[in-house]
């Protein structure tokens, strides 16, 4: 894809939406390099206010608008940190600066690129556990399902396997396509091929996803349910 057209489209956009903006983004898959024909154009604002999101279309573009002041950019951010899905901080830290007026552009770009860099925070022994004991639980159900009622747990069961093994191991998590991306991206730094493998289970009539599931399991303690515990001060 020639960058050139959808970047100053998005340029365009903001002047002609926010003309009072201090900074703005381009983010996700066309900064990425990886845009499809359905891709949007993700574009974040820095204005003093007021903070939303919406959709619109603009020069042929499905358009996704995330405007923020740098409050509100912290609030999600700060999301993201507690989900271990760093979404808010890739699309501004990951993206091509449309706009600076203030230097605000380049220096959250900065800020949030090296959250990113950084990782999110390891897991609690709870968070651990409730991993463990929540994919152990899905294998239970897998061991006795047909039909759609394994396909539904199939689905849900690559995706606890993902995380666990990403949060497990210091790394970002995402979902849909982007715990896939996080996944693939985890692969290629370690040289495995654990997207492969659950996709593939996913797909199989065997048991290889049990196999790639336990395989992801044995580094983080295998499965858990005799002792499993959780407390909570109510």
């Amino acid at each position: 894809m020639d960058l050139a057209r959808p970047i100053d489209l998005a340029r365009q956009l903001v002047s002609e939406l926010y003309p009072d903006a201090r900074a703005a983004w381009l983010g996700g898959s066309v900064a990425r390099g990886d845009a499809t024909p359905t891709s949007d154009l993700d574009i974040t604002v820095l204005q003093d206010g007021p903070a939303l999101r919406k959709s619109i279309e603009y020069g042929g573009w499905p358009v996704e608008l995330f405007v923020h002041t740098e409050k509100s950019l912290r609030y999600f951010a700060d999301k993201d940190q507690a989900r271990r899905q760093p979404t808010m901080m890739r699309l501004v830290g990951e993206s091509v600066v449309l706009l600076d007026t203030d230097g605000s552009g380049a220096r959250l770009q900065q800020d949030f690129l090296a959250e990113v860099a950084a990782g999110p925070r390891p897991l609690t022994a709870d968070e651990l556990s409730l991993l463990r004991y929540t994919i152990t639980d899905l294998l239970e159900d897998l061991a006795s399902a047909v039909g759609d009622v394994q396909l539904a747990i199939k689905s849900v069961l690559w995706q606890e396997a993902a995380r666990l093994l990403l949060t497990g191991s210091g790394h970002w998590s995402g979902t849909g396509k982007g715990l896939l991306r996080e996944l693939t991206t985890y692969d290629v730094a370690h040289g495995t091929n654990h997207a492969g493998a659950l996709l593939d289970g996913v797909r199989a009539s065997d048991a290889r996803l049990v196999t790639a599931v336990d395989n992801i399991l044995a580094s983080h303690g295998g499965r858990l349910f005799a002792g499993f515990e959780l407390t909570a001060d109510i």
